[in-house]
This record gives structure tokens, sequence and C-alpha cells, in this order.
């Protein structure tokens, strides 16, 4: 097997009990895309029981390439967008959850997009598409509909990632203006969980509090106080998710301290307030679910990826 078909293999599953079939692969792309892209994905459902999954907000952009049926919300981060289905789908940063259905069958691929590769491949700051999901051509233009004809044309998982890399490679503008402050700003707060002061990154950086906040606002389309919230967020639902996945004995006190919450309450307020629902409600809807597309569309796999929604 050739060396790109085993890191396929080690990050991918294949679940099937009688009509039910659930494919999910998980990759890198091409080396030089990964400061633009954290991850790619692609999945594919049929035959399982309708279920709707709540997307949660995760420090990356989205973007989806349906080739089945097409993507629906039910309900996006923001009330005032009507629901809608999505043949691609580009969506923002974001501090409350959408509502995703399906009705037994969905396959796609998603892509994890980073502030920068919002510059980079959308040619656009990543806080133009703050709380939004739009329609991928609004976004991309012809370029939206053509890649997806090429996924659906490519015969298996391998060649539509490598569609992907090839065709990114080409149209990504890397260097497209992306302050370098708010770079070292956000990869700090990445790297600290979230457990960083505004204060303190502006001090790094050399700007006013007052400034960070604007440049951060346009270049990743949260405050930075929102954005820790998000980064600190993510970190603690997805150490949730993998210690119940593992049968790891794991009490909400010691997920709250490890994570920088304050208490287990301050955890739980959090998690209603970025979650739409308590830290067990959503692990407890997550376990009915049985998904693995519901567990990882528009979402980084349990191994500590990000975790991302439209």
């Amino acid at each position: 097997m050739a060396a790109r078909d085993r890191r396929t293999a080690q990050t991918g599953r294949e679940i099937g009990r009688g009509h039910e079939k659930t494919t999910f692969f998980h990759r890198q792309p091409a080396p030089a895309l990964r400061p633009l892209v954290a991850w790619y994905s692609a999945y594919h459902e049929a035959g399982v029981p309708p279920a709707s999954h709540r997307g949660l907000p995760s420090p990356y952009l989205t973007m989806i390439f349906t080739l089945d049926e097409p993507l629906v919300i039910a309900a996006h981060p923001d009330p005032r967008t009507p629901p809608g289905s999505y043949d691609t789908l580009v969506g923002g940063l974001h501090t409350s959850p959408a509502l995703i259905t399906h009705d037994g069958r969905q396959s796609g691929v998603q892509l994890a997009l980073t502030p920068r590769g919002a510059r980079a491949l959308l040619g656009l700051p990543a806080g133009e598409l703050s709380g939004l999901d739009l329609d991928g051509s609004d976004v991309l233009g012809r370029l939206a509909g053509e890649l997806r004809e090429r996924l659906l044309e490519a015969p298996g998982w391998d060649e539509r990632f490598a569609v992907l890399d090839a065709v990114l490679s080409r149209h990504a503008r890397p260097a497209r203006a992306y302050p370098s402050e708010v770079a070292r700003a956000w990869g700090r707060m990445l790297a600290a969980g979230g457990q960083v002061t505004v204060s303190g990154l502006a001090r790094d950086v050399g700007w006013s509090a007052r400034h960070l906040n604007g440049r951060f606002r346009e270049e990743i389309g949260l405050s930075p106080k929102e954005a820790a919230r998000v980064v600190r967020f993510d970190r603690v639902r997805r150490l949730l998710q993998r210690a119940a996945a593992s049968g790891r004995r794991l009490t909400l006190a010691d997920a709250a301290a490890e994570c920088g919450f304050c208490d287990q309450a301050h955890l739980a307020r959090e998690f209603g307030a970025l979650a739409g629902c308590s830290p067990s409600r959503w692990l407890a809807e997550e376990g009915r679910h049985g998904s693995e597309l519901f567990r990882n569309v528009q979402a980084g796999a349990a191994d500590g990826s990000p975790d991302s929604v439209a």
C-alpha cells in the first residue's frame, strides 16, 4: 500500500451494520496548504436513522462540499438567517450553535480553514464571515461549483483529497495581507487553550488593547475575549468527548480545572451559552445519535483535532 493510502487508513474508519454504513476519513492537506487549512475530512452515511446535531463554536472556519444530498441547517448561529440547504457552504466563527439535520443519508468533504486561510483562499478577512453561513458561490464564485463537480467526478477519497490539494494550491494567495501581530496573538491563544488575557496579548504584540481588539475582530471574526472563550470551550468539549469515547472517568469539576474554568459552575454556564445545553445533555445527545457523521461532520476527529461548524 502506498504511503498516501497508509495515511488514509490510519485516520479513517468505515462502520457497517445491517443496511447502515458510515465512512469517515480525516487528513492533513499538502504541506504548503497547512497554514491555511488545518485538515480535510470526508464523510458518508447511508441507511442510518434521521437525526439532528448541534454544530458547536470552534476556532476554525468551515468550508463544505456535499457529494450527495445537500447539507441542511435548521437553525443558524445568527437567528436572523432562515433555515436552508447547501450544496457548498462557507461559514465563519461564531459563539452560538447551529442545528444540522439529515434524513439518514449524507456525504461530503469538509475543510477547516484558519483565519490566515480566509485571506489566502477566500480573498477576505474572517471578520466578514463572523456568525454567517453562506452558499459557497457567494464567497468563491464559480470556483465553488467547479470544485464540487471535480470532487463528484473523482473515483475515490484519495483522488478527492488530491483534487483539493491541486485546486487550492493553485487558487491560494498566501501573500495576501495578514498582520503578523494578529498571527502571533492568535497562535499564542491557541497554544494556551484560551487561557490568556487581552492585556497580555496586547503587550506581547506591542499594540494597545483597543487596537488589538479591532484588528482581531477584522482578521479572526471575534474579539480577543470572545475568541478565548471559544478556544477554551473547544478544548473542554473535545476533552469530554475523548473521555466519554475511551471510558475514562472524568468529572466536570476535573474538566473545568484542566481547561482553565474557574469551577464546574463556570464550565456549565459557558457550555450553556456556547452549546445551548449542559455538558451532560450534549454528551447524552451525541451518544444517542451514535452517528460517526454527526460526531465528525464539521468537526475534527476525536483525537484533539479542531471541531468546527458552519
